[in-house]
């Protein structure tokens, strides 16, 4: 009897989080939900019911509809070259950053440590009027490879600080056993370090990724022409076109961020996993 008093009064007090993370999910998740019922819809029915699940039938003609006015066949492919040039150029400045600052004794290495942490709170803004000038000079506005530039300076202090705090945690041992059998520096972190904190790769390349597949701003300010745009882009003209047109938009929306809610969720346990032990470890 006292065990299953001690179990009621724990669930009834767990009752409020079950309440609260409920109503976090609802919030967070109704949104997607609509959308996802409104691309299988037409504009007649999404008038007489436009929050509920599709009544009149499957309305699936507006996925390629969507797909062939947005463009999204070369959009697409333009965010996938840019998202994975910027995983590489990320990972391999903040990975080579974060073991010189973690591992080889840089003087002024904590300031330096310091300084990519500001980095990652300054506003991207600022950047935004001279970088154009200049990438106009060089020849790179329009150009993936400029905005993948940009994307890499911008996200490498997130992902050198997030790196560091992996590198700092691994034991002088394996680099010692290294170096006696003849490695360099270079050897010592792609063979020893590398290995030791995929996690930490894995979760920095996941995160600059969705941000680069989402990022607007400097996409919208240096990509103009429509063989260069990035889905964000082409999504962006595309509500411009048909605004009113809800079904069309809402499966537009759901073409856009698929593929990053899928490659999350398949992700979504190494994410967490790396963002902690991450976070645990000075």
């Amino acid at each position: 009897m006292n065990s299953s008093r001690r179990r009621s009064r724990r669930a009834a007090s767990l009752a409020p989080n079950y309440i609260i993370l409920s109503l976090l999910v609802l919030f967070s998740l109704g949104p997607l939900l609509v959308m996802g019922f409104n691309s299988l819809k037409d504009n007649a029915e999404i008038a007489r019911n436009p929050l509920g699940p599709p009544r009149e039938g499957l309305n699936w003609e507006n996925f390629p509809a969507a797909w062939e006015a947005g463009e999204y066949s070369v959009s697409l492919r333009n965010s996938a070259v840019i998202v994975a040039g910027t995983v590489v150029g990320v990972c391999l400045v903040a990975g080579m950053a974060a073991y010189a600052l973690a591992k080889l004794d840089l003087p002024g290495a904590d300031a330096l440590t310091l300084y990519f942490l500001a980095g990652t709170s300054l506003p991207m803004q600022l950047f935004l009027v001279p970088l154009y000038f200049l990438w106009a000079k060089l020849g790179l506005v329009d150009n993936p490879l400029g905005l993948i530039i940009i994307y890499v300076a911008l996200f490498s202090s997130f992902a050198t600080f997030l790196l560091r705090s992996y590198m700092v945690a691994i034991p002088t041992d394996f680099e010692d056993a290294a170096r006696i059998d003849g490695a360099s520096d270079w050897q010592v972190f792609s063979r020893v370090i590398v290995p030791l904190t995929w996690p930490g790769f894995l979760t920095a390349g996941l995160v600059t990724g969705l941000w680069a597949w989402n990022e607007f701003l400097f996409a919208v300010t240096f990509l103009h022409k429509p063989e260069v745009m990035t889905v964000t882009i082409s999504y962006y003209n595309f509500a411009g076109r048909y605004g009113r047109d809800w079904g069309l938009t809402s499966a537009a929306s759901l073409i856009m961020i698929l593929p990053v809610v899928v490659l999350f969720l398949s992700l979504q346990r190494q994410f967490i996993k790396g963002l902690t032990e991450g976070g645990l470890k000075t």
